[in-house]
């Protein structure tokens, strides 16, 4: 811990920008990943209660459900099935579907490109310490006694190179994280989609003898 808090100190008044970004952007790279596993387990409940109603047609329970939901699904869903009684196309209900993903998709983006953006700005203001202390140092070489200047010059960057280092330990777990929710955001779309198309198939499927009746 020591070696730690001296790190920290001797890295200059740039640490502490460079802490501010990185507890930023871990707070929001957490929010979104709770977000994200929330909606995941959220949509896969909503789209396992609805699926029995909407295979036995029974769109005015689906209906219902989907209005009382909470979960990007039942929110598209609800969409789709307010529009069956006006239209049995395909297509209708199939834009009705593409338009509540269009409004879902940006909720399941908010704030994560943020972490992306804080990841590089941290790297910047390290380089930018490093920057900044090489010159301080060099300045104060400059008016350094002969034999002590190679001393001094060395542990001057060595202090200096601090925010660069911190800057890159910032920077690299922001990263990571970005990656792995742009990841998990891309699964929850993709299981939406394949969610939507199961709905147009059931909904659209005409069965002999089968009389298909909007409530």
């Amino acid at each position: 811990m020591e070696t730690i808090v001296r790190f920290f100190q001797e890295g200059g008044t740039f640490m502490y920008p460079i802490a501010i970004i990185m507890a930023i952007g871990l707070a929001i790279a957490f929010e979104r990943l709770f977000f994200l596993m929330k909606e995941k387990t959220s949509n896969r409940q909503a789209f396992d209660d609805m699926l029995p109603m909407l295979q036995k047609r029974d769109l005015r329970a689906a209906l219902n459900y989907a209005n009382s939901s909470d979960s990007k699904i039942g929110n598209i869903f609800s969409a789709a099935i307010a529009r069956i009684p006006g239209s049995q196309r395909r297509e209708e209900i199939e834009y009705a579907l593409e338009e509540g993903l269009m409004e879902a998709i940006p909720q399941l983006e908010k704030r994560t490109q943020y972490v992306s953006t804080l990841a590089n700005i941290a790297t910047l203001m390290g380089l930018l310490g490093t920057i900044m202390g090489l010159i301080a140092a060099f300045t104060a070489v400059a008016n350094a006694a002969p034999a002590e200047k190679a001393t001094l010059l060395s542990q001057s960057i060595s202090v200096a190179m601090n925010t660069t280092a911190f800057g890159l330990m910032a920077a690299i777990p922001l990263l990571l994280m970005h990656s792995f929710l742009q990841t998990k955001t891309n699964e929850i779309v993709d299981s939406i989609e394949m969610a939507g198309v199961k709905f147009l198939n059931i909904i659209t499927e005409r069965k002999p003898g089968q009389n298909d009746k909007a409530a």
